[in-house]
């Protein structure tokens, strides 16, 4: 394909919004996000039981009342899944009373570890020579312990709560970020417009935040969507762990750590959490890995 054809071929304006609806597995993980995005949604506003009421037969199953049956304390397990997508996808509680803020955990420890990702990639990449050697050695430290150590070692020095699971979050995924951030700074400082940004005298902090970043974004979000997959798995392990999130809210993967104990009489109460947490990871590993494919056939 010629460079007039492939131009002609690359979407523009608001057309660059519907891209993703090209890749089928694209629209399948955007499907799967969707469903629980709208289900979190829906459980601000109603659930079938009280996430908490125990006025049931304990390991009930599905039936009339309980669509999804019922878990080893007597509680709906339809309405203690729609509670924990509140968890990952919508709020986060303070340590302070009850008060709680906009935005999930997962999603707030992604964002946060973006945040510092892309200020040391950057500036690892373009200012060179000491700063990315000092830079990249720490982070370098960092990702070699594995990744479930450092929650460990997180935890237990701040202890069980929202704030230390999104710092733990930020922690372990901003070595990873700050890696992807470099190489592509090491890339894009050798272009022409950022000689010309030199030659006009630019600050450093304007070449990296206005004319990197802005050239860089499509793989950052890529990898940040990814990341979210795997920052709700490993809030779902801490959960298992019995590390996670404190009562009285539920998540998903405290939910599979209390119904493990009765898996002879009571599967569904392991395997709808557990479905939950592997469905909206694939849903958004899809969504990424379809979106990357389509940023990559159209550019040039």
């Amino acid at each position: 394909m010629s460079e007039e054809q492939l131009a002609e071929s690359e979407p523009t304006g608001w057309k660059k919004i519907f891209i993703v609806f090209d890749s089928r597995v694209a629209t399948i993980g955007l499907i799967i996000v969707f469903f629980w995005s709208a289900l979190a949604l829906l459980s601000l506003l109603w659930t079938p039981y009280g996430p908490n009421e125990t006025d049931f037969i304990q390991n009930l199953g599905p039936n009339a009342k309980n669509w999804l049956g019922t878990d080893h304390m007597g509680r709906d397990i339809l309405s203690r899944l729609m509670q924990g997508t509140q968890v990952v996808l919508l709020k986060t509680r303070l340590p302070w009373g009850n008060i709680s803020f906009p935005g999930g955990v997962a999603l707030w420890g992604v964002a946060w570890s973006l945040i510092l990702g892309v200020m040391l990639g950057l500036n690892a990449g373009y200012r060179g020579e000491w700063a990315d050697q000092i830079i990249m050695q720490v982070l370098d430290a960092l990702i070699a312990f594995p990744r479930v150590v450092l929650y460990l070692v997180v935890i237990a020095a701040f202890g069980q709560g929202d704030l230390v699971v999104i710092f733990a979050i930020a922690i372990t995924g901003a070595p990873g970020v700050a890696r992807l951030a470099r190489s592509l700074a090491m890339d894009i400082r050798t272009r022409d417009y950022i000689s010309a940004a030199e030659t006009r005298a630019e600050s450093t902090w304007f070449i990296m935040f206005k004319e990197i970043l802005p050239n860089a974004r499509g793989p950052l979000i890529v990898d940040a969507m990814i990341r979210v997959g795997y920052a709700i798995f490993m809030i779902g392990t801490l959960g298992f762990l019995g590390l996670g999130l404190p009562p009285p809210d539920p998540d998903w993967g405290s939910m599979v750590n209390d119904a493990r104990k009765y898996i002879y009489i009571s599967q569904w109460a392991v395997a709808w959490p557990a479905l939950a947490i592997a469905s909206l990871v694939i849903g958004l590993n899809m969504f990424a890995d379809g979106l990357r494919e389509e940023l990559a056939r159209y550019q040039k």
